[in-house]
């Protein structure tokens, strides 16, 4: 019998929890896939010699790529050494970034959030600034760590939004947070932006030529998403591309 729901991929992070290493995934995307895009989520392990891409392929019919505490490391697409305490996770980044392509090359649904948004990017050939706060004419991005979650995850700013995420929302600007560091400096060759913070900073893109749906967020849609008639329908529009 075929399956009722489908199946979201989920990369995990591969961090230290106390002594001992562990695969992890935040439970606000997996009860976002769960609930909101009324699919079976499927964490995937980052493992020193990654999973083969072909059976990843075959057994998910859709890849959510979260956000992380994490950086990609900077040596991916030509960047300078990160600053001490910058935490990296090359586990992480040598399962997903030959598996982007994959998934794209395949047709299979793609959803990237946060780091998962640079991951696409990076996977493109494009190119990240690591501290955005430092770039001339850009705000600071970053949420303050000592304020409450509610705080810390509220709308802050805007974006205009293009394309398919204007159609998505049904609307051409909407306010969202923000919660990065890094962000997209060039971007990456085969990528469409379809949304801009007031300072210019990308927010949101599509792969042009991808045969279903393929978006990145900056911002962090997950969170709560059922208090938000946007991030609703983002998470709805991609279990919709799966079945």
């Amino acid at each position: 019998m075929p399956r009722k729901k489908p199946i979201v991929g989920i990369p995990c992070d591969h961090r230290m929890i106390g002594p001992h290493p562990f695969h992890a995934v935040g439970e606000k995307y997996i009860v976002a896939v769960s609930d909101g895009a009324n699919a079976i989520p499927l964490l995937i392990p980052v493992l020193d010699k990654p999973i083969d891409i072909e059976e990843i392929l075959e057994t998910v019919d859709g890849v959510l790529l979260t956000g992380s505490p994490s950086n990609v490391a900077p040596k991916r697409y030509g960047g300078t050494s990160p600053r001490e305490g910058v935490l990296q996770d090359e586990r992480r980044d040598a399962t997903t970034l030959p598996l982007i392509r994959a998934i794209i090359d395949q047709g299979t649904p793609l959803l990237a959030v946060c780091r998962g948004f640079q991951e696409l990017n990076v996977a493109y050939g494009g190119t990240l600034f690591q501290h955005v706060e430092e770039v001339p004419g850009r705000f600071d991005h970053r949420e303050d760590k000592t304020a409450p979650l509610d705080v810390q995850y509220a709308p802050v700013h805007d974006v205009k939004l293009s394309g398919t995420l204007e159609d998505i929302f049904g609307r051409p600007q909407i306010r969202v947070n923000s919660l990065h560091g890094q962000g997209i400096d060039r971007l990456g060759e085969g990528l469409v932006a379809e949304a801009i913070a007031p300072d210019g900073q990308i927010e949101g893109v599509r792969v042009k030529e991808a045969k279903a749906f393929a978006l990145g967020v900056q911002w962090h849609p997950e969170w709560r998403f059922w208090e938000n008639g946007f991030s609703k329908a983002l998470f709805a529009a991609f279990g919709e591309a799966m079945r």
